[in-house]
């Protein structure tokens, strides 16, 4: 007759441990600094914060909106493969370079350039 025991059953693991609070001070910094060498960018910049802050940081100490913990480990470790790395200035200063290109071709698309039977207003041509 063959026995097995039986492990005490334990609670799965999660993966990893949830991310404290999104990028660390020395990233905040290194970032900021990569872009006001940039002044072209700051615009970009700005909407780019503005779409990964966390909803409700005005909430949440630091006040400040920066994305959240979870957002930013899965951002770092799909870009470097490690969740606590600090992003490379080189590589923010080509994402929002990105960011903006593809913004002007985004909108190239919602205002497409007139048709010939229309001037540059819109208007049809027979006025």
């Amino acid at each position: 007759m063959v026995t097995r025991t039986v492990a005490a059953s334990q609670p799965p693991s999660s993966p990893s441990p949830e991310p404290a609070g999104g990028p660390s001070p020395s990233a905040v910094l290194a970032m900021t600094r990569a872009v006001a060498t940039r002044p072209d960018l700051w615009r970009t910049a700005l909407g780019a914060l503005r779409r990964l802050a966390a909803p409700g940081w005005w909430a949440v100490p630091p006040h400040l909106p920066l994305p959240d913990g979870q957002l930013w480990a899965f951002r770092m470790v799909t870009a470097y493969g490690r969740p606590d790395q600090v992003p490379d200035p080189a590589d923010l200063l080509s994402y929002l370079e990105w960011c903006r290109s593809t913004a002007r071709i985004s909108r190239r698309r919602r205002h497409p350039l007139s048709t010939p039977s229309q001037d540059r207003r819109g208007r049809s041509g027979a006025s």
